[in-house]
């Protein structure tokens, strides 16, 4: 083909593509454009997950009359005049991409008026083309309303999940900035049902209390210091970096890493640094596979920061990475031995940026090569699944358990290992979804029925998926609010605790863990097997993990688990001839 120029509504489609990959991307954009303009009320409304409608209004300073046509087209923006300006921009919003990128896949409509003017301004784009623009009257703010996102980009609209999935992921975009913002009051209504709003009063415990419940907020601890110890318990200023927000108690903790929430100068933002800097924070203070919760605002120099790294600037670069780690580290940690003193400082973790052993032990009881020592290399190559004519498993003889996770036992064709948490996940899904075709779910009531108070989003997901969930063996009962009784559970998840296995399975299913491809029920019931199966790191007799072998041996598919991950690893005799020389 020869090379062409692309057509403009080509290549404007392109570029939105890189802003907007869903609902929550444009919601996001327009919310950081309310905040820049100095809105004390955001309100967000949505209609079948955003894709249908994404409605946003504030009651900031508008847009100039004349300037409202020029606000949609590509790199407009009244941040920024010079690249110089880059390395201290303070606004949320600064590339001039936003507008014009929401306008070219879908059917937008804008009513702004700023306080200097009498009358608003109306401008209705679709596809990217103007469409309509006249004076109407309006209030002082601006209101825009995106409807049928992508519905000119078929291609990118067969990519978005359900609407429960979407509507989970606007709820995070907009309590995440009213964590960020608690002087601003939100609100968030989905399908004209209000899900959670704050009162703009300043309180951040006050904005917690509304997103994530009573029970969980009196589980978080405020940071608000300036001043941290180093090793030698020396006070440090930490000049002009500060951190301030809440972190859970060492009672509080989640079986994912999604409730740690950073800022930085008030920027929501997803970074790796500040993530580990808070894990290496609690270390010794959660159970093996558990993440800490955290609300986190770190306030520092723009030109320490640059934010101008990713289209949709929810990614960062540290001018002092390394120093950023220990200024945000050392703060938790200290707030964590002060509200748990039985802790010993002796326990903590990193000061001087190394990580201790529980209880003190060497690293070589772990496995772990002594400082200087190379790890040994194994030259066999591991069969990563059963013999290729094989269906079934073997008969398999358990011979022992390494490190409380994975099972070694000895078949036909020589020694399998087996990983626990996998296998027990297929054995559990397989009978469920058997039980589930015949009509026949074994559900076991609870005899005392936990109360749930849920998130806005759980409560959302909850809702929207509730027949399904009732079809596989869960029944809820409403209690009013976003308050539900939980009532009964599949009988073969009886083992587990009820309260926390169903709100690990709810935050799963807000997150779209599964893929859409599979029906409903199928997602639901992984989802549900990976949160009550046995888990990595617990210990297990003889006797369970022989039921457990024998259970896996009658899968139709015993080599994978739900989600495609292999049950176990295969050594033939003949690999093990050969490593140990007999050939």
């Amino acid at each position: 083909m020869p090379i062409k120029i692309l057509s403009h509504d080509v290549a404007t489609k392109i570029a939105a593509g890189e802003v907007v990959e869903r609902p929550a991307s444009a919601a996001k954009e327009l919310i950081e454009n309310a905040i820049d303009a100095q809105s004390s009320t955001i309100r967000v409304e949505i209609v079948a997950g955003g894709k249908q409608l994404i409605k946003i209004s504030d009651d900031g300073v508008g847009i100039s009359h004349d300037e409202v046509p020029l606000a949609f087209e590509r790199h407009a923006t009244s941040k920024i005049t010079s690249v110089e300006e880059l390395s201290t921009v303070k606004t949320l919003g600064f590339r001039g991409e936003a507008l014009s990128s929401i306008a070219a896949v879908s059917q937008l409509t804008m009513i702004t008026c700023p306080a200097e003017q009498t009358g608003g301004r109306y401008i209705r784009i679709e596809g990217g083309f103007q469409q309509s623009l006249k004076s109407v009257g309006a209030g002082v703010g601006t209101t825009i309303s995106v409807e049928k996102l992508f519905y000119n980009v078929p291609a990118r609209q067969k990519f978005l999940k359900a609407n429960s999935t979407e509507t989970g992921h606007i709820h995070r975009i907009v309590s995440h900035y009213a964590m960020a913002h608690p002087h601003i009051r939100f609100s968030l209504t989905s399908n004209h049902r209000l899900i959670f709003q704050t009162d703009g009063n300043g309180n951040l415990y006050d904005v917690l209390v509304a997103i994530w419940g009573i029970e969980t907020a009196k589980l978080m601890v405020k940071i608000d210091t300036t001043k941290v110890q180093d090793g030698n318990h020396k006070v440090l200023p930490l000049q002009d970096i500060t951190v301030s927000g809440y972190i859970g108690n060492h009672s509080l903790h989640k079986g994912q890493r999604n409730h740690m929430v950073f800022f930085v100068n008030g920027r929501w933002i997803q970074d790796r640094t500040l993530a580990q800097a808070v894990i290496q924070a609690y270390h010794t203070f959660l159970p093996i596979g558990r993440y800490p919760v955290a609300v986190l605002n770190v306030t520092m120099p723009s030109c320490d920061v640059d934010v101008n790294v990713h289209p949709t600037k929810s990614e960062v670069r540290f001018k002092h990475g390394h120093v950023i780690f220990k200024q945000v580290q050392r703060p938790v940690r200290e707030t964590l031995v002060t509200d748990a003193p039985m802790i010993r400082s002796a326990q903590t973790i990193g000061m001087h940026g190394e990580s201790s052993f529980p209880g003190g032990a060497d690293r070589s009881q772990f496995g772990i090569p002594q400082h200087g020592e190379r790890a040994s290399q194994f030259a066999f190559d591991v069969q990563q699944t059963l013999p290729d004519d094989e269906s079934h498993m073997p008969v398999m003889r358990v011979v022992g358990q390494v490190q409380s996770t994975y099972i070694i036992t000895e078949g036909t064709h020589g020694m399998y290992l087996i990983d626990q948490h996998a296998a027990h996940e297929r054995v559990m899904y397989d009978k469920l979804m058997a039980q589930h075709q015949a009509g026949a779910v074994v559900s076991q009531k609870l005899l005392t029925p936990p109360l749930l108070e849920l998130s806005p989003a759980k409560s959302a997901v909850l809702e929207a998926e509730m027949d399904t969930l009732t079809a596989l063996g869960f029944e809820i009962e409403h209690f009013g609010g976003n308050a539900y009784r939980l009532l009964a559970i599949p009988e073969i998840f009886s083992s587990n605790d009820p309260m926390m296995m169903f709100n690990e399975i709810l935050a799963d299913m807000a997150e779209g863990i599964v893929p859409l491809s599979r029906e409903t029920h199928e997602r639901i019931a992984t989802i549900a097997c990976k949160r009550a199966s046995i888990k990595a790191g617990q210990t297990l007799s003889f006797e369970e993990m022989r039921e457990l072998i024998q259970l896996l041996e009658k899968s139709e598919h015993p080599r994978t688990c739900p989600h495609g991950r292999p049950t176990m690893i295969h050594m033939s005799i003949y690999q093990l001839a050969r490593e140990f020389g007999r050939h």
